[in-house]
């Protein structure tokens, strides 16, 4: 039961909770206070006498439910006598200016001694006039003190060599490194000072700043330094398909009715292995002849549905791309599924991508089958391919394993019912449960830049049901559900768990494989994203790693790297994601490319005078140009180059680099020569010679040496075989030779004369 107690002039507002009219009053910190059951203290000034006793009697005893006589106190018995001797001199007509000197003693004495619990009574000041000589002393007291906020820092030590060694009888702390970063996040984790690693580093020759990306060797070594154990990320199970949210958790039970979804099914596998392929036998379709160069560049869902035990079961089915570049697209296909297709070609094997792939599917402990697709061709083993399998702890059931194996051919749609029965068991045993009230959450699979209704992100729904109208949250950013398009292009009004939908809302990209979450308003969405800020403004994004990044292997080189700068545009932040993957891999010893920009969609008229701004070239990746910016483009003078196939966007990014590095030369001994006279001409000094070996060729590099030392090093600019200019002079010939940059020719000087060789450019 909540009371109020309203003060007349400057009042005050006591908001006591399970509480009944039980409190004290008091003029003043240093005032006798009246006694009541279960006292609290509330002070009060500025007060006349009548208000004082209206006070007391219109709202205290009106009120206490058992008629008791107050008892006046003292604080103490000291105090007690002090007032006694005031009251005393009070009656026998001491003046009042000795009688307030004491009390104002006694005010500085029990100042601030009384302190009210902020959990059972809270003041709200009221002003009913303006007053400049207002008394606040009350107010203040009874404002809550600001405490500062306490950050929880580990303690840092800035260890020095001789530190070190004294703990080397220490256990090593541990410590995993599993990706590039920076100087101050590798600070943070080992909780030693920037500075300290800054010079550590320096003094091993290597130069760094605090936000420059360190990669895994130079991390590892800091890290091994300050008596750190690195830790293999391999051997660290991670689940990525819990989300909690908060909002579901708020909601009653009786809300949360759960029913089994369709599972989740994600197709990994090389490339060229019959993955899309595949995937056009069991839904009918011809996937493959749309997509550009024969090859799978982006991850897509696609619902397919199958009778099984004589009931209609819905399964969803996620394409990844099998190229190298399209790492982090087949991750999150890791991410997000229920089962896992491995597909592999039954005349080609076990390859990088199927490795890659079968280290996801048992790192993270995904239910699995194994797909050997084409076995409709001839001289296959598929013995070959099982035993491979093995070396991994892929057991085939028929073999005694654990493992399920179904081979089949998609051309002639052999064993397509037996694989998709396979799923459904295995979709059976999992139990996959959601709930059909609670707010949709899942993962965003891709996100890109549609040039009519703009941005675009492909949702994976794990969970809840999504509508038009809801908020939705990603990351820290967040939007209004304005439309919802299933995978084969249907409008829809809510999509159920386990869907792949496209969804309008965000007004900016979602990263690929960031969460999403459906929270009840905007307010709850602000509050959201403002607690996401810390997190996701740390998140490198993979163009700085490459940008900044300070490589082990070439720390120590003194070169003179050229630098590309690069605008680059694509279909999709996936696309993206994997052309600057694979720019990544390319080696960036001479030249290195410096990501000016990412951003999906056509390029615009802004991206031009971008470019020439930043003297960047433009690359387009599944985009194009509108044809109106063709003339601005030329005039310009602008290099743009677009690509529909990742494999000729990377031979031609290798191509450019390579025509910006310098040629170097091998030097070719071809001849050698030995100086019998020199004589005077116009143009200077000419040395006579008689070549002893091999020949001279006018142009070649010549070394000079004088009683075996190396005196000049030059090219033969003039060469005469008696009075005739030559090319060249063969062994056993006398000639004249003229370099113009060498003119202290002597007898019996020794002259070797080199062919230069171009060597073939390399990064």
């Amino acid at each position: 039961m909540i009371h109020k107690i309203l003060f007349k002039y400057h009042f005050f507002m006591a908001i006591i909770k399970d509480f009944k009219f039980d409190f004290c009053h008091s003029n003043s910190h240093s005032d006798s206070v009246i006694l009541l059951k279960k006292p609290l203290v509330v002070y009060y000034r500025h007060l006349n006498d009548f208000a004082k006793q209206q006070l007391v009697k219109d709202i205290i005893f009106n009120n206490i439910e058992e008629a008791e006589t107050p008892v006046v106190i003292n604080f103490s018995s000291k105090d007690k006598e002090k007032k006694s001797k005031i009251n005393t001199r009070l009656g026998s007509g001491e003046i009042k200016s000795d009688l307030k000197k004491k009390k104002v003693k006694l005010k500085k004495k029990y100042r601030n001694k009384i302190k009210l619990d902020s959990k059972n009574i809270l003041f709200e000041q009221n002003f009913v006039q303006q007053d400049d000589h207002l008394d606040l002393d009350i107010a203040k007291s009874l404002k809550l003190s600001k405490s500062k906020k306490k950050y929880k820092i580990e303690k840092k030590y800035d260890y020095t060599d001789n530190q070190a060694k004294q703990k080397d009888n220490l256990l090593k702390k541990q410590i995993v490194l599993d990706k590039h970063l920076t100087i101050k996040k590798l600070s943070d984790k080992l909780s030693i000072p920037e500075a300290a690693i800054i010079t550590w580093l320096f003094l091993q020759g290597i130069s760094v700043t605090i936000n420059q990306v360190v990669d895994l060797k130079i991390a590892t070594k800091v890290a091994e330094h300050y008596n750190f154990h690195v830790i293999d990320s391999e051997n660290i199970v991670v689940s990525y398909d819990k989300i909690t949210v908060d909002v579901n958790q708020c909601l009653p039970e009786s809300l949360h009715q759960s029913f089994q979804r369709p599972p989740i099914v994600t197709i990994f596998g090389h490339v060229d292995h019959g993955k899309t392929t595949l995937l056009d036998s069991i839904l009918k379709t011809n996937l493959v002849s749309k997509e550009i160069g024969g090859i799978t560049q982006s991850i897509k869902g696609y619902e397919v549905n199958f009778e099984y035990l004589n009931k209609e079961e819905k399964i969803v089915f996620i394409d990844t791309p099998g190229h190298e570049a399209f790492t982090n697209m087949r991750l999150r296909g890791a991410e997000i599924t229920d089962i896992a297709l491995l597909v592999v070609a039954a005349d080609d094997g076990l390859k990088q991508q199927t490795i890659e792939s079968i280290n996801y599917i048992l790192k993270r402990r995904i239910p699995y089958i194994v797909v050997i697709s084409k076995i409709d061709k001839i001289d296959v083993n598929l013995d070959n391919i099982k035993q491979q399998l093995m070396e991994y702890n892929i057991i085939d059931k028929a073999l005694g394993g654990d493992s399920t194996i179904v081979e089949v051919s998609a051309l002639k749609s052999i064993n397509l019912n037996l694989l998709l029965s396979a799923i459904c068991d295995l979709s059976k045993i999992q139990n996959l449960q959601a709930s059909n009230l609670s707010y949709a959450q899942g993962s965003v699979l891709d996100s890109y830049l549609d040039k009519k209704t703009g941005t675009v992100a492909t949702l994976v729904i794990k969970d809840g049901i999504l509508k038009i109208g809801d908020i939705i949250v990603s990351g820290n950013l967040y939007g209004r559900v304005k439309n919802i398009v299933s995978s084969d292009g249907t409008k829809l009004s809510k999509a159920l768990p386990s869907a792949v939908v496209d969804v309008w809302g965000f007004s900016v990209n979602p990263k690929a494989g960031w969460k999403f979450k459906i929270v009840s308003d905007e307010k709850s969405a602000k509050i959201s994203i403002s607690h996401n800020q810390e997190l996701y403004k740390d998140n490198l994004s993979i163009s700085n790693v490459l940008n900044t990044r300070v490589m082990f292997s070439n720390y120590q080189e003194e070169k003179n790297v050229k630098i590309i700068n690069v605008i680059l545009k694509a279909d999709t932040q996936g696309s993206i994601e994997a052309v600057i993957n694979s720019f990544a891999n390319i080696a960036q010893k001479k030249v290195q490319i410096n990501i000016i920009s990412t951003n999906c969609g056509f390029i615009s008229s802004n991206d031009l005078e971008f470019a020439v701004a930043s003297k960047s070239i433009i690359l387009g990746f599944n985009i194009g140009i509108n044809s109106s910016l063709n003339q601005k483009v030329k005039k310009l003078g602008i290099v743009i180059a677009l690509f529909d196939i990742i494999y000729d966007l990377l031979d031609y990014m290798q191509n450019y680099m390579l025509s910006l590095v310098d040629p170097e030369f091998d030097q070719q001994l071809i001849g050698k020569a030995k100086v019998q006279t020199v004589f005077k001409i116009n143009k200077g000094l000419v040395a006579g010679c008689l070549v002893n070996y091999g020949k001279l060729k006018k142009g070649s590099k010549i070394s000079i040496y004088h009683n075996q030392d190396l005196v000049h090093e030059g090219l033969i600019d003039s060469l005469k075989r008696l009075k005739d200019d030559v090319d060249e002079v063969s062994e056993g010939n006398e000639c004249g030779i003229m370099c113009s940059s060498y003119q202290s020719w002597r007898s019996f000087d020794i002259i070797e004369a080199y062919e230069l060789i171009e060597k073939v450019k390399v990064l």
